[in-house]
């Protein structure tokens, strides 16, 4: 599909009163950004949704291909839609996947699959509403190799998300393999993301933090991943996380990531 096929379209969020619009990439044959209130927020590729432009996406999709093996169908929950970057980077790489995708603005996710229709074959269940309460409203028996979480910028956090208490919800909905996968863009002091790890911590057996290695500084506004397991780090992951970049790349975990504690 061409960036042409597709021309700038925009739509009004109710939620937020703000508005979402959604343009072709002229830097980028097949891509797409979507932007609310006149801010960046997601990246497409629709010629080839295995390619990630965002680094923060990025550094998401790499901790799952280390979770998940490639070409194996999985089960993910993305507590934050946006364009659905992540969901199509898993269905392109493990086709057959089983998704969920939570999103408060109704208008927002209708306008995504509208204008940016989703790779023949993705099993996604799109869920209106907040974040937590859908979360305790899927199936009971429901679990999730991959959840993440890509709610949080700058200090701003809603509370009822920011806790050790909805993490530990999020992980009892966890395979035995499955991993917590938390973005957190912050603001220079990395106050929102000391205390998540904090809270991460509590909720997790181990928790490792994933960024450009000059955002571990605090000096800098930016996003962390923070990645929470349900066993001991695998120290195999920080070496491979740290390779695969982007670069510069760093991972902490363990005492190591004691200097980011709240």
């Amino acid at each position: 599909m061409s960036a042409d096929s597709i021309p700038a379209a925009t739509r009004f969020l109710r939620t937020t009163g703000q508005h979402a619009a959604i343009e072709p990439d002229e830097f980028t044959e097949g891509g797409y950004v979507l932007s609310i209130g006149g801010a960046e927020q997601s990246h497409v590729d629709l010629a080839d949704p295995s390619d990630i432009f965002y680094e923060y996406l990025r550094r998401i999709g790499h901790v799952v291909d280390l979770a998940a093996p490639w070409a194996e169908p999985i089960t993910a929950l993305h507590l934050g839609a946006g364009a659905l970057t992540l969901a199509r980077y898993i269905q392109a790489t493990r086709p057959g996947s089983v998704q969920y995708a939570v999103e408060l603005e109704r208008e927002l996710l209708d306008f995504v699959l509208q204008q940016l229709p989703l790779p023949e074959g993705t099993e996604l269940h799109p869920v209106i509403g907040d974040a937590r309460e859908s979360l305790a409203a899927l199936p009971a028996g429901l679990r999730f190799d991959v959840v993440i979480l890509d709610i949080f910028s700058g200090p701003e956090a809603p509370e009822h998300l920011a806790c050790t208490e909805f993490y530990r919800e999020a992980a009892a909905r966890l395979t035995p393999r499955g991993v917590l996968v938390i973005n957190v863009g912050d603001e220079p002091g990395l106050t929102l993301v000391r205390s998540q790890v904090a809270a991460l911590r509590r909720a997790m057996a181990d928790v490792a933090a994933f960024a450009e290695t000059g955002m571990f500084t605090g000096r800098y506004p930016g996003n962390f991943i923070l990645t929470g397991t349900q066993g001991p780090w695998p120290e195999a992951w920080t070496a491979a996380l740290t390779a695969r970049g982007p670069h510069p790349a760093k991972v902490l975990s363990g005492v190591a990531l004691d200097v980011l504690s709240d």
